[in-house]
């Protein structure tokens, strides 16, 4: 009888208990950090952005731009809590040799292709625990220095889960490398910055539009968001 393989775009609170935590922050600082050390000269700036420790417990989303897939791990070391990333359903494919890391580590499986409902539940049910969301807006990795390509969908997720988004840049410093360095210890230079939260109570397209413009100004992108022409908040809109 062949093993039912589970599909990963359901996960639920119960999943991100205490011990999936430490295995995370335990790989954080024991693999991430070392390695990263190593291959990057990195610096974050921002963190006085940051929810405070106490407000940290679930009810955040953490947006970045992509230009590499590396950028999980500099995103969670610039946040410094435990992040549930939304990934394409291809890395849970069963021949993914990286499958069983991305599981564990609390990720989960998305149709960028078409949104489900079991993905909103998902994310439901990770922000009612101690772990924050993350998202990659355009999707895809997109080559560095033009913020296009972004996926509306992630401002319908922050006003659904009530949850507000907190940009993260990935910015390029002095030559940000898209695979792994050749050499050792000729480290690459990138800075990780943290923007101010934005309200799940504004319009999506004023979401939207926060989110580029402060990403594009914190990466010295080019902005192709124009300006909403008015700004609604669900408090304004109910007046």
């Amino acid at each position: 009888m062949a093993k039912e393989v589970r599909n990963f775009n359901r996960r639920f609170a119960k999943e991100y208990h205490w011990f999936r935590t430490l295995f995370y922050m335990s790989f954080l600082y024991l693999v991430v950090y070392p390695i990263y050390n190593i291959y990057y000269d990195y610096k974050v700036l921002g963190r006085e952005n940051l929810p405070p420790k106490m407000a940290k417990r679930g009810k955040y989303i953490y947006a970045a731009n992509h230009v590499s897939q590396l950028d999980p791990p500099m995103v969670v070391m610039g946040a410094h809590c435990p992040i549930a990333f939304m990934a394409k359903k291809e890395l849970f494919e069963p021949d993914c040799k990286i499958k069983w890391l991305v599981a564990r580590l609390g990720a989960f499986a998305v149709d960028r292709t078409k949104p489900e409902i079991a993905t909103f539940k998902t994310v439901r049910d990770v922000l009612t625990t101690s772990w924050s969301l993350g998202i990659f807006p355009q999707g895809t990795v997109k080559p560095y220095g033009k913020l296009e390509g972004i996926k509306k969908g992630f401002a319908e997720i922050a006003k659904v889960a009530k949850a507000d988004i907190v940009p993260v840049a990935i910015a390029e410093w002095t030559g940000y490398l898209k695979v792994w360095p050749i050499f050792p210890f000729k480290r690459q230079h990138v800075i990780i910055k943290i923007g101010k939260p934005i309200s799940y109570k504004l319009s999506h397209e004023e979401i939207i539009y926060q989110w580029a413009q402060q990403i594009s100004e914190m990466a010295d992108y080019e902005n192709c968001v124009p300006k909403p022409e008015t700004v609604k908040t669900e408090e304004t809109a109910n007046v």
